[in-house]
């Protein structure tokens, strides 16, 4: 498996999983925010994930302490946090992904501590073992990346294209040269703090600007975006042979 390709998932599909285990992905981002995922798919799910040796990015459903938390005790990898506005927010909401004192996670003597006690050398496992990274797709926190990254509560940053492009001005996000001054900015600011960026990277031009510039890992492709293909793929070759 390479860590480095993730494959992005939007429902609980055990089939799924063990598709992009066996081809080789060393991850999946699971998009909680708009997929179809509920509590009891990721208490299950997660670890299942887990079990078959994936990394597992938990894109939360919100900035808020109770899904970070939940994404967390439920055994993700990491968590991605949506809709950060700035560094002030970032440093108010990412601390609910580290414990005391650093930041202000609670908590639950469930799996992550294997269903008992804990102490402080498993505090300071779980704050580095799992990691924090806050959504770059608004206006704001792009102009305030580099406080964002420099924020111990921070491990790194997840980039948003498409509602990047939207809240920056440019309209629908089309890979414009904008597109990517922005993508170089965020490549930039983490190879300066030492810290991973991540990014969702569907098209060969993408692909290519991540592997160029460093990127930690890269979502190479979404769940219904394969199917489609799959799918279209099946339809096309049939209508050559009818042609």
């Amino acid at each position: 498996m390479q860590r480095r390709y993730a494959a992005w998932l939007s429902g609980p599909s055990s089939a799924a999983a063990e598709i992009v285990a066996d081809l080789g992905y060393g991850a999946v981002v699971l998009d909680i925010e708009h997929g179809s995922f509920d509590l009891a798919d990721l208490e299950r799910f997660i670890p299942f994930l887990r079990g078959l040796g994936l990394e597992v990015l938990a894109k939360v459903l919100g900035p808020e302490r109770g899904p970070i938390q939940q994404a967390l005790d439920f055994g993700a990898t990491a968590v991605v946090v949506p809709h950060i506005e700035g560094a002030a927010h970032a440093a108010a909401v990412c601390a609910f992904g580290k414990f005391p004192p650093r930041g202000d996670r609670s908590f639950a003597g469930g799996r992550t501590a294997r269903y008992g006690g804990f102490d402080d050398e498993w505090i300071v496992r779980q704050d580095r073992e799992t990691r924090v990274y806050p959504m770059i797709e608004d206006a704001g926190a792009i102009e305030e990346i580099d406080d964002i990254l420099a924020l111990d509560t921070v491990d790194g940053v997840f980039v948003g294209p498409s509602d990047l492009s939207i809240r920056r001005g440019r309209g629908a996000y089309s890979r414009s040269e904008g597109d990517f001054a922005d993508l170089k900015i965020v490549a930039d600011a983490a190879r300066a703090a030492g810290k991973p960026w991540v990014l969702p990277a569907w098209s060969p031009e993408e692909k290519a600007f991540a592997l160029e510039n460093g990127a930690d890992q890269l979502v190479l492709t979404m769940e219904h975006g394969a199917i489609m293909a799959g799918f279209k793929a099946a339809l096309d070759q049939t209508h050559e042979l009818t042609h």
